[in-house]
């Protein structure tokens, strides 16, 4: 069964899909959910339509596919551009041809089926990720700082978490700017500036300053939790932060990890950092189908379970092959999928 996640982008095209459901396939393997990996995108910017547009345009969507997805087949999930909404029309779509179906989708509002946490299941995954990464090293979140690129959902809820835990965040940006205070930003304030103003300029409790500094601030943890390829040949050797947690998909080009290594900065990879949304995506098809919706307490300790033992398998993987945590979590992944293809009998 594949866990589709559901694109609407201008920038979308059909090696990016590719690409982005392998990743899918590792990550799911990685998490140890059972889960294939699969991607669809819409060539769309969401932000010039309506929202009767929107709407339309997935429903119509959803008319294409519907016999290609199923609650055993292939269960679409939001990603960038898309969201519980999004899921809610194409579950009604569905639900028109083969009848009410809640499991053949998921990031669903809570009333229609939806898990309690899933809307901050990658933000908190990350959290989780750190800690775990963290405690490896003898650290733990409260006392470090933390520079975080990207303010939307995971960004900001990675961003409370953290704050909540002690940790000092001393740097965020998003598409509207960029603000530092070595002293800590106060996160639940910055949210609700960036709520009622919909940017995080004119914060009166940090200073501004240029996003693209962000990523060679000075700080304990980076977390680029924005768009890919942000970490470069041309910015890799100026990091200074000592972690590096992946909450975006693919941040950190070759080139760069290589630098990176040989800086000693320890990287832990997005296939494994970023699943904590994949995960509860599972919790929630799991509910579904038994039709027992678990309390919100359950989700995050289950979650945290989950990231803890999959950060421990990558270690263990690192061990044997001595090797970093990305190709660690690589080989885990790969081998998970080797593994079951053998089972089935598919050798070649």
């Amino acid at each position: 069964m594949l866990m589709l996640l559901l694109i609407c982008s201008w920038k979308v095209d059909p090696d990016e899909v590719n690409a982005l459901a392998q990743l899918m396939t590792w990550k799911s393997a990685v998490a140890d959910i059972p889960y294939g990996g699969a991607k669809g995108g819409i060539g769309c910017n969401p932000g010039d339509l309506s929202k009767s547009e929107l709407e339309r345009l997935t429903r119509v969507f959803t008319q294409k596919i519907h016999d290609l997805i199923g609650v055993h087949t292939d269960v679409p999930a939001p990603d960038m551009g898309t969201n519980a909404q999004t899921m809610a029309w194409i579950l009604d779509e569905y639900s028109k041809f083969h009848g009410h179906s809640p499991a053949v989708v998921t990031g669903k509002p809570i009333d229609l089926g939806g898990s309690l946490g899933r809307e901050a299941a990658t933000g908190r995954g990350v959290v989780f990720a750190a800690e775990a990464l963290l405690a490896e090293h003898g650290k733990a979140i409260k006392g470090l700082t933390f520079a975080i690129q990207g303010f939307g959902n995971v960004g900001s809820w990675a961003a409370k978490l953290i704050h909540e835990r002690g940790g000092k965040v001393i740097a965020v940006s998003d598409i509207t700017g960029a603000v530092k205070n070595p002293n800590g930003i106060d996160i639940p304030e910055l949210l609700r500036h960036k709520e009622s103003t919909g940017s995080l300029k004119d914060f009166q409790g940090a200073d501004s300053m240029d996003a693209n500094e962000l990523l060679v601030h000075k700080c304990d943890v980076l977390i680029p939790c924005a768009l890919g390829g942000v970490l470069h040949r041309g910015n890799a050797a100026d990091v200074k932060a000592k972690f590096i947690i992946e909450a975006a998909n693919h941040p950190t080009d070759p080139e760069a990890d290589e630098i990176l290594a040989k800086k000693g900065v320890v990287v832990l990879p997005d296939i494994y950092a970023n699943s904590g949304g994949v995960t509860v995506s599972y919790f929630e098809w799991v509910q579904n189908i038994q039709g027992f919706m678990w309390d919100e307490q359950q989700v995050n300790r289950t979650l945290q379970n989950y990231m803890t033992r999959a950060f421990h398998n990558i270690k263990n993987m690192c061990q044997t092959h001595d090797c970093n945590l990305r190709m660690g979590a690589f080989t885990l992944g790969v081998s998970r999928v080797a593994r079951a293809t053998l089972l089935r009998g598919w050798e070649a």
